[in-house]
């Protein structure tokens, strides 16, 4: 693939991504914040509005801000920096690779961006289950990152099963 229409791609993926993620977490803090959950489908679905100075469930929430400022916005910045410039000089992955590497990106950059403009914290609105058994509550870039994660790991694996096949 030439390097302008990897590019595009990687540039398209990031915009729909944080454009989308930031979009809803708007519409989330300015409909949900003052209000109770909502309960959809049976409560399979619950829209709700949090926010979340920790990781993933709330890990390192009750860390002192300094560190939370180190990890979570510098740390995170950098990661991210690097993933994008692997992303757009690796000529060696595939159309999924590029594509799954671009979506943990996308992610990774709505959750900075509101790090960045909510006081440290992730505003999260989404939350699944089925009777006692839900998820943690979560929010779109959170599923752009689950997505890339799981589309870079079973590309890969099937990259490496044709590698060891021939």
């Amino acid at each position: 693939m030439k390097r302008i229409h990897r590019l595009s791609l990687v540039v398209s993926i990031l915009i729909a991504c944080t454009g989308c993620d930031q979009m809803m977490k708007n519409i989330a803090k300015e409909s949900l914040a003052s209000s109770a959950p909502i309960s959809l489908l049976n409560d399979s679905i619950r829209v709700e509005y949090t926010e979340n100075p920790g990781a993933i469930l709330g890990l390192g929430a009750d860390l002192p801000s300094e560190i939370r400022l180190l990890f979570f916005i510098i740390f995170v910045g950098v990661v991210l920096t690097l993933t994008l410039v692997f992303t757009v000089k690796t000529y060696g992955l595939s159309l999924m690779q590029l594509v799954g590497l671009s979506l943990i990106a996308g992610g990774g950059i709505g959750n900075l961006l509101d790090r960045l403009f909510n006081h440290g914290a992730v505003i999260d609105f989404v939350r699944l289950g089925l009777g006692l058994f839900r998820t943690g509550i979560f929010n779109l870039a959170d599923v752009a990152i689950l997505i890339g994660v799981s589309t870079l790991l079973l590309f890969s694996a099937k990259g490496r099963a044709k590698t060891t096949a021939a």
